[in-house]
């Protein structure tokens, strides 16, 4: 009998703690779940701002914003090219750098016949390093740059860590990081001097969540992430904007094999449409995809779990040859 009550006892006091833990619980779980939901009415209210607003309020030109002239690397294909002749369509004058003399002829008479605009090109191939700076910084001495643009960039594909030759990792650490940095070490003085400026730094969303099997290409594209917000922290104040522009999945020469392209296009712009938002969130936003699909989608990300969002990556992003 004795052990009966002890057992109701017990069983009483397993009980009653049981439910003080329970209404712990709850109390935790509604205060995870309202600051998740107040977080994401947040990130609405701002993916609003940032490409509702800029297409309702008439902004200041950006040759008055930053300056007449716009430098953009990578500028022969892809995102550099079509932002150029965005930029060449709201009146800047553009010097574009690439590494193909022939494919900057090309652009650079194009951009100049369609916008009218002054148009000039440096051929550089940043993959030789050191040496392909100087004649730019004598090059861009004389000129009043108001934005520049590194849009520049080495693709590496899918490939294990230990896989990777020495030589593209050395073109990554050339073309991803060092062109960026070098490209802003040359323009920030006369944007200093002149007290405007904007630098916009294209990046990648592996920069943000796990992109599997291209640890280096990922990693390059982290520090140019963090160059970028720790450059406007540091040049704000000197009247310069830096933005780290971080677009997904653009209808590129490099995506065209890839499934989802094909399967849902209208998460992939062009090039061309995707520059035209991008441009409109110059100046007002210093990280961000620059496409409003994007955003919905970077938005949705963050709900979702690392190993399902590597899932999706790799069955989307798997190619169909």
């Amino acid at each position: 009998m004795a052990a009966v009550d002890s057992f109701h006892l017990l069983y009483r006091e397993v009980a009653k703690s049981c439910q003080s833990h329970v209404e712990v619980l709850t109390v935790i779980g509604a205060c995870y779940v309202t600051w998740k939901g107040l977080r994401t009415l947040y990130e609405c209210c701002s993916l609003f701002q940032l490409h509702v607003t800029p297409c309702l309020i008439r902004r200041t030109s950006l040759t008055k914003q930053y300056g007449e002239w716009a430098v953009v690397t990578g500028a022969t294909e892809g995102i550099g090219k079509a932002y150029a002749e965005e930029l060449a369509r709201k009146g800047l004058n553009v010097i574009l750098i690439g590494g193909n003399k022939e494919k900057l002829q090309v652009v650079s008479q194009s951009i100049a016949k369609t916008h009218r605009v002054k148009t000039s090109f440096i051929e550089a191939d940043f993959n030789k390093g050191r040496e392909v700076y100087p004649p730019i910084k004598e090059a861009l001495a004389d000129v009043n740059i108001g934005i520049l643009v590194n849009s520049a960039e080495y693709l590496e594909y899918p490939q294990r860590a230990t896989e990777v030759l020495e030589d593209k990792l050395w073109e990554i650490i050339d073309v991803n990081v060092a062109a960026a940095t070098i490209m802003v070490h040359i323009v920030v003085p006369g944007m200093v001097q002149r007290k405007k400026g904007a630098i916009v730094n294209v990046c990648c969303c592996s920069c943000c969540r796990s992109a599997s099997q291209m640890a280096m290409y990922s990693a390059s594209k982290v520090y140019l992430d963090a160059f970028s917000l720790k450059l406007q922290s540091e040049l704000s104040p000197k009247g310069i904007f830096v933005q780290s522009l971080i677009p997904l999945c653009v209808a590129t020469n490099c995506t065209t094999s890839i499934k989802v392209v094909h399967r849902l296009p209208f998460l992939v712009p062009a090039p061309e449409t995707y520059a035209r938002h991008a441009v409109r969130t110059l100046g007002v936003s210093t990280r961000t995809t620059g496409y409003w699909v994007h955003s919905i989608e970077f938005l949705a990300a963050q709900w979702i779990p690392s190993w399902m969002y590597l899932f999706l990556g790799r069955f989307l992003c798997s190619s169909n040859l």
